[in-house]
């Protein structure tokens, strides 16, 4: 009887999931199949009517966005924003915790309180105060402008997350290393860093969507040369609220590449969300 309850309860615990998932990929699957029709299918009706009708269906729209300078401009700019920007977090950040955590040196606790600090200073206060002194330094309007604000800004975070992580290690085991002769970079890169692959994949995701979904850091610090896709859509739907033809698989193209990135390193997230939660 108990066998019999328990299948029953995880029937309708896998139901209720496959209707939840479906519920929030209606949004994407609506959004490729509006990519895939024409401009006057669209005006025409929904989405949904493409079922009676399948083979209007076509990728002309995504020729359409490639002859679109703006759009693929602004896709390459978000690539050499948010790629370059999760780099330096991670490499930074996981330099940083490995010292905040087992590195002696002084002010070492002081100088991790500032950094924990940080984490309450929202970026609007920022803006305005980096972006003269960008101006100063020649950097306010382009891509370096841009990574480096992300940056700082994304470091505070990073340092707290690795940190705790890091410092979660056995301690024997670093002390072992350090008796047989390894340095701490050698301990960093040959122990460290594969020990905490979970959590410094989990921070590149989240830096990543962070990054590659802001329009408000790149509207204010960008300008039309460097513009992400996110300011470039927003441009064009402002500009040209009609073409339907060109904003849809633009949007589309802005949300699927994050999606890629997560699901290909879904299986490092996971483990470090149930390494976070066990520790």
């Amino acid at each position: 009887m108990n066998t019999v309850r328990r299948s029953l309860a995880n029937g309708v615990v896998q139901a209720f999931l496959v209707v939840v998932g479906l519920v929030w990929m209606t949004p994407l699957a609506g959004l490729f199949l509006s990519s895939l029709r024409s401009a006057e299918d669209t005006a025409e009706g929904g989405w949904w009517t493409v079922f009676t009708s399948p083979g209007r269906l076509s990728f002309d729209n995504y020729a359409a966005l490639l002859d679109n300078s703006g759009i693929t401009r602004a896709f390459w700019n978000t690539v050499l924003i948010s790629v370059p920007t999760t780099v330096l977090v991670v490499v930074v950040a996981a330099l940083a915790g490995y010292a905040f955590a087992w590195l002696d040196f002084p002010g070492r606790d002081a100088v991790f309180l500032v950094v924990v600090a940080l984490l309450v200073v929202p970026v609007q206060v920022g803006l305005l105060p980096v972006a003269k002194l960008f101006g100063q330094l020649g950097l306010f309007g382009t891509i370096p402008g841009v990574v480096l604000f992300h940056v700082a800004y994304g470091l505070p975070f990073a340092v707290f997350l690795l940190r705790n992580y890091f410092a979660e290690m056995p301690k024997e085991m670093l002390e072992a290393a350090r008796m047989d002769g390894g340095s701490e970079w050698r301990i960093f890169t040959r122990l460290v860093l594969p020990v905490g692959r979970p959590a410094i994949a989990s921070l590149a995701i989240f830096q990543f969507l962070w990054v590659w979904n802001d329009m408000l850091v790149a509207l204010l610090f960008a300008d039309s040369s460097a513009q992400p896709l996110t300011v470039e859509l927003q441009s064009q739907i402002r500009q040209f609220g009609s073409n339907i033809d060109v904003l849809a698989p633009g949007a589309f193209l802005s949300l699927i590449v994050p999606l890629v990135v997560f699901f290909a390193f879904q299986r490092h997230f996971v483990q470090g969300v149930m390494a976070g939660s066990v520790k």
